[in-house]
């Protein structure tokens, strides 16, 4: 059994027993493919196994909404604040574009057994090891949290959504994700590469065509891939089915706020289609 299979086995154990607290949180547009014609809605969700709540926009914890197509277009003077559509546009070619969210920090605050349990199931071996030395002294989990999505709308030109957009923890393609086998991608931290962050990919069956499936009401599904970055911030990632993809990452490191958490986390998300 290779590497990433065990990784990704490992993934699915924690996950069946999974605190209700761990959440991932992505974009999901209408459609993963659009022409100049068509109107594009994009939605988010907070949930697990790739089921979710859809969340409403927040002006007050938005810190960039962006739109990376032939150029760059600030999407936040058109979102409408507590609106469960994020933003509806038409793109402005058939190029495909990415469209990229970052929020403020928000607090939680869990039992020690239950944050121990989530830094298990995400992965972060290095808050993991810290609370353990600290044996009963590290308390409750006191963290503060900040979302980096990314989608990407298909278009005749994969090599926009190989770029960084910026996002302070973000996962980058290396190859059009609709067509690697395997996929690497590479994870920047600050726009640096990151060593040794857990990648997960999540797997989901579309509705029709390039539409996905309501996130609300499917079932929750177990990561189907997995794999840590090297030196390098890259992972290797087998994608060997089609549907409606997302991959996530987390990194946690001591909170710049004290007063306010012991630890700070950022959580990074891409969302893409497959046709094979």
């Amino acid at each position: 059994m290779n590497r990433s299979v065990q990784i990704a086995l490992t993934a699915l154990t924690l996950f069946l027993a999974a605190p209700a607290s761990a959440h991932e949180f992505w974009l999901a547009p209408s459609t993963y493919r659009a022409s100049t014609r068509d109107t594009v809605e994009i939605a988010a969700f907070v949930g697990t196994g790739f089921r979710g709540e859809r969340k409403p926009y927040a002006t007050s914890r938005t810190l960039r909404f962006t739109m990376i197509g032939p150029k760059s277009i600030d999407l936040t003077p058109a979102a409408m604040n507590g609106d469960l559509a994020f933003t509806r546009f038409i793109p402005a070619d058939d190029g495909g574009c990415v469209v990229a969210y970052h929020s403020s920090f928000a607090s939680i605050e869990l039992p020690a057994d239950e944050f121990d349990a989530y830094l298990r199931l995400e992965g972060l071996t290095e808050p993991l090891k810290a609370r353990s030395k600290l044996g009963q002294k590290a308390g409750p989990g006191r963290e503060r949290y900040a979302r980096c999505p990314k989608t990407w709308i298909a278009g005749r030109d994969p090599g926009r959504l190989l770029k960084p957009v910026g996002l302070p923890l973000e996962i980058v393609p290396l190859g059009d994700p609709e067509a690697s086998t395997p996929l690497r991608v590479k994870v920047l931290f600050h726009n640096h590469p990151l060593a040794g962050a857990l990648v997960r990919g999540w797997n989901q069956r579309l509705a029709h065509g390039t539409v996905p499936t309501d996130a609300a009401a499917r079932d929750s599904v177990g990561p189907v891939a997995g794999s840590r970055t090297g030196a390098d911030g890259i992972a290797t990632l087998t994608l060997d089915r089609p549907g409606e993809w997302m991959l996530s990452a987390v990194h946690m490191i001591p909170s710049a706020d004290r007063k306010e958490a012991d630890w700070e986390s950022l959580w990074a998300s891409l969302t893409f289609i497959r046709s094979r």
